[in-house]
């Protein structure tokens, strides 16, 4: 079924383009040299190549991308207002420590916006064969960037997964809620993959998709649980972000030195 683009003049309000029911798709926006240095500054992270409390000098950043200090300095002030950077007086931008608090929290929102999300989608039928295999491909992605090794591409396919998964509520409201979090959970599952088997991470959202499947909200409330609050705090991130600068400061340290004579 096709659906027409609001026009001005149109008297009805107008409906989200939903190829799938449950699905509230958004016009795509066009890329902004903004848009890349976000990306670039997650996908570092994600990696492991910028740890939780790196300096992030605006100079060193543009420089290594090729661009002006102008998209560079507006991109961190949005990550900044995201929670994803802080700056100190004197001190410059870095990338927001790590700390077991702060990794509670978030979880504990995760836990909370995600079974209600799926608990309404799955009163509302949204998860029938054309919703499931939506989830799936997003699996399906999870996997492939597993056989790659791409840290970043592996935690972007499970973000996309777990928007999907929220997207069915039709609740916009969680929704946006949601989604100023999915920057902070990119980095973290990135993270996560220096400390657990990626394969096993792929099981654990084989077996949400079929929980989802089956209907039964108490389950899924269950499997969310299992998944993002047992799975995630037996992660020692902590110990990964140390064994991960202790390696960077070792190969640093190795690196042969350029002398002037």
């Amino acid at each position: 079924m096709s659906v027409a683009s609001p026009r001005s003049g149109d008297t009805q309000r107008a409906r989200p383009i939903a190829t799938n029911p449950g699905l509230d798709w958004q016009p795509l926006k066009p890329r902004t040299l903004v848009d890349s240095v976000i990306e670039a500054v997650i996908a570092a992270a994600a990696s492991g190549k910028i740890l939780p409390g790196d300096r992030i000098v605006e100079a060193d950043l543009a420089q290594g991308l090729g661009i002006s200090r102008v998209p560079v300095r507006e991109a961190l002030r949005i990550l900044e207002s995201q929670g994803l950077v802080v700056n100190e007086p004197y001190k410059g931008s870095r990338l927001r420590p790590v700390t077991q608090e702060r990794i509670d929290h978030l979880i504990e929102t995760r836990i909370a916006l995600e079974t209600s999300a799926a608990a309404r989608g799955m009163r509302a039928g949204r998860n029938g064969a054309a919703e499931l295999d939506i989830l799936s491909r997003h699996v399906d992605e999870l996997d492939l960037m597993r056989t790659r090794r791409d840290a970043y591409g592996f935690a972007s396919a499970d973000t996309a997964f777990h928007r999907a998964l929220c997207q069915l509520s039709g609740n916009h409201v969680l929704c946006d809620l949601w989604e100023t979090l999915s920057r902070q959970l990119t980095i973290v599952i990135g993270l996560s993959t220096l400390g657990k088997s990626m394969a096993d991470i792929v099981d654990e959202h084989r077996r949400l998709l079929g929980v989802f499947a089956s209907g039964d909200i108490d389950r899924m409330a269950h499997a969310l649980d299992e998944h993002i609050n047992v799975q995630t705090h037996a992660v020692d991130f902590l110990s990964i972000i140390a064994r991960r600068r202790s390696e960077r400061s070792a190969i640093y340290s190795s690196a042969p030195r350029h002398t002037s004579r």
